[in-house]
């Protein structure tokens, strides 16, 4: 049945003729991802990316698609104004046979496709600091694309995705109910999360009372999400546009930080290897802040480590959420995973909250910022 489904989705997409290859792609957890090879007229192949959108996760798909359309159809424009490549610069839809940007098959599953970008690669980790750099560059590069893109007119693919206060209502439920009788065992991990409280507010006050804009945000910045070009190395396009929606930029710029700047894997166990690399953060902020190319207001700038630490908090107390109340949400592979997740994001926590002013004062070096409330001294050399 599956591969009826499969033969039926691909007739009803604007592909060539002669399918080659079809092969399952990539390591994402959350779609169904494909790459099919077709013969084309000069006999050279063309590619592209097939994808189920897992619709247990993203509940309107339809918005979602208009979400990308929109975004892709702006950066397109951007791009080719820019004297850029539209075709390895930005994602390209390729419409269904009715001319619509999706297919819903017979089984009541939307699909959709995508032109394949030749020679470039994505990478899972970072491996040296020069392409945490060329990720930032190119988010930030998308911030700046985007600066003038009307966000409140994007759709809430995911609701509350990044509403740090929604979060921590969600724990402090899970924490009231312990459905799974694990709370005993948490104690010190309940305690540090309830303890910074004042973190699941403040981004969320700054942005209700128009200190911080609503933008176009990624929503998961994560290196994976960059291609790379093969030859030069650089970071040429976005991608994984699913959780584009509004939101705020210094969410996307923390979100880089606490999965690129760690020292150690998600699900670590040894916390005495777990800490945030102040190396990767300065060449993460130095490519993030020349990718946005001015497009960030002075608030913004300086509230970037602070979108750091409650990004990493946000997600450690969505692990232990998960952990309190059994696993349903995040997939584990062994007991403990999700506790074991949450135990490196509060040892990441702790650890930028030591280090906040080193980071105030990379921000303020590469922002050319000498005054601000956030400093201890007014003066930073």
């Amino acid at each position: 049945m599956e591969q009826e489904i499969m033969q039926e989705v691909i007739q009803h997409f604007r592909f060539p003729e002669h399918l080659k290859e079809e092969i399952p792609y990539g390591s994402g957890h959350i779609n169904d991802t494909f790459r099919l090879t077709f013969e084309g007229e000069t006999g050279k192949p063309r590619r592209f990316i097939l994808q189920r959108m897992n619709k247990e996760i993203f509940l309107r798909p339809v918005e979602l698609m208009e979400n990308i359309v929109g975004v892709t159809t702006w950066l397109r424009g951007k791009i080719i104004s820019n004297g850029g490549d539209p075709e390895r610069e930005t994602l390209n839809l390729v419409p269904a046979a009715d001319g619509n940007c999706y297919y819903r098959d017979s089984a009541g599953d939307y699909w959709r496709a995508y032109l394949f970008i030749e020679d470039a690669v994505c990478y899972n980790q970072v491996e040296k600091p020069e392409d945490f750099y060329e990720s930032a560059l190119a988010f930030g590069h998308f911030q700046r694309l985007l600066a003038d893109y009307p966000a409140k007119t994007l759709h809430e693919t995911i609701k509350d995705f990044h509403n740090t206060e929604e979060r921590f209502l969600k724990l402090q439920k899970a924490v009231r109910e312990d459905v799974c009788k694990r709370a005993d065992k948490v104690k010190d991990e309940i305690a540090f999360a309830l303890s910074r409280e004042s973190l699941a507010h403040t981004l969320c006050r700054m942005q209700k009372n128009g200190e911080l804009p609503l933008r176009v945000t990624h929503n998961d910045t994560k290196l994976n999400n960059i291609m790379m070009d093969r030859a030069t190395g650089k970071g040429i396009c976005v991608i994984d546009l699913d959780t584009v929606m509004p939101g705020l930029a210094v969410n996307d710029f923390g979100d880089s930080i606490r999965f690129g700047a760690s020292t150690g894997a998600e699900d670590e166990r040894d916390l005495s290897k777990i800490w945030c690399s102040l190396e990767l953060f300065e060449a993460y902020t130095k490519g993030f802040l020349e990718g946005c190319g001015g497009s960030l207001t002075h608030e913004e700038i300086c509230m970037l480590p602070d979108g750091a630490i409650t990004m990493t908090y946000e997600c450690g107390i969505r692990f232990l959420t998960d952990y309190l109340s059994g696993d349903t949400y995040f997939k584990t592979h062994r007991e403990g995973q999700n506790l074991d997740r949450c135990r490196t994001q509060f040892k990441l926590v702790a650890d930028m909250e030591q280090k906040k002013q080193q980071m105030y004062e990379i921000i303020a070096n590469y922002a050319n910022i000498k005054q601000h409330k956030c400093f201890k001294t007014n003066l930073i050399k």
